[in-house]
């Protein structure tokens, strides 16, 4: 709080006081009073003036200087009003009154919001959870009438369900927390629980799979969600894949506290420009652009933004014709995070 601001504030109190000595210098003249007399009356009035203005001066700028330092510090601002004292002045009062009514009509909003938030996300879960079932029902359906056509449908409800999966996840994404559980799991257990989900398809593409040095190392996270993140950037492989000698090579390497598994593929591989914006939401780049490539952007957000949750490390590297890298650093114990 200025000092000099406060004063040009208080302009009309200094005008008011300099016009009421001069009204007393008047009447006292009038009546003869000394010059002594007089000199006293001025200085004793404008001492109390000054005194009042340099006390009230002092009680406003220790309550405004840190009611903003507090709200500087506060990361989250709307709580401003519990961590302010009640200040002796009124104005002060009057202001974290406002302030309290305002957070708690914030508080109010908010929760309305996040209620209609969670009765979405609850009806997307339900409904991706129903939706599954005439999936099921229809793999059931054609495993009995196989041939070219049921096939084919085949390889559509498999990307159906994965897009469902994806869905389901991505509806969790924001409480994670609330859904996993982190255990001593084995990795390679991990891997192949999600190649097994993308059987069909690498079958059907003749895409080959080279587990190297996959030992059985043991990893804390949750394998459910660990699965699913693993599954996306199998599924990324596979539709970037090139049209001849597709591979993918999965490997993994114990690292003091930590166990990398590195997911290896010799597809059309990213532009330098577009590594840094792979885990951007919505991304897709010059590959998303190619024709027969169909890309949300979700896929990779999806595995940055869970690995964050589940305390997991992801990193990627690529280079245009020559296939993409992908990291995942696997804690050895419960108590490490990346």
């Amino acid at each position: 709080m200025n000092f000099k601001d406060f004063i040009k504030e208080k302009m009309i109190l200094i005008i008011g006081t300099i016009l009421a000595i001069s009204s007393i210098e008047i009447l006292l003249l009038a009546y003869h009073i000394s010059l002594l007399v007089r000199l006293y009356c001025i200085i004793i009035v404008l001492l109390v003036v000054a005194l009042a203005i340099l006390i009230e001066y002092k009680r406003k700028k220790e309550f405004y200087n840190q009611l903003i330092k507090n709200i500087e510090d506060l990361r989250e601002k709307y709580l401003i009003s519990e961590v302010t004292k009640t200040p002796n002045f009124i104005e002060g009062k009057i202001l974290k009154e406002v302030l309290q009514d305002t957070g708690k009509s914030m508080l109010e909003n908010v929760n309305y919001y996040k209620n209609i938030q969670e009765d979405y996300k609850e009806y997307i879960e339900l409904w991706i959870h129903e939706v599954k079932i005439p999936i099921a029902a229809s793999k059931l359906i054609i495993e009995n009438n196989k041939n070219e056509i049921t096939k084919s449908i085949d390889e559509e409800l498999d990307k159906v369900e994965n897009y469902t999966e994806q869905a389901l996840f991505y509806a969790r994404s924001n409480a994670v927390e609330k859904d996993y559980i982190i255990n001593k799991t084995n990795l390679k257990d991990v891997v192949n629980g999600a190649i097994l989900k993308n059987k069909s398809i690498l079958l059907n593409e003749k895409i080959s799979i080279e587990l190297t040095n996959l030992q059985q190392e043991e990893i804390y996270t949750d394998s459910k969600w660990a699965i699913f993140i693993i599954n996306q950037i199998i599924q990324n492989a596979i539709k970037y894949s090139k049209k001849n000698d597709k591979k993918i090579e999965i490997s993994s390497r114990e690292k003091n506290d930590k166990v990398i598994l590195y997911i290896k593929d010799n597809g059309i591989g990213i532009k330098n420009g577009e590594i840094t914006r792979v885990f951007e939401r919505g991304f897709t780049g010059e590959n998303g652009r190619i024709i027969g490539q169909k890309s949300t952007g979700i896929g990779l957000y999806l595995c940055k933004k869970l690995c964050d949750k589940l305390g997991l490390g992801i990193e990627l590297n690529s280079e245009k014709n020559e296939g993409t890298e992908v990291r995942i650093i696997f804690p050895k114990n419960s108590y490490t995070n990346f």
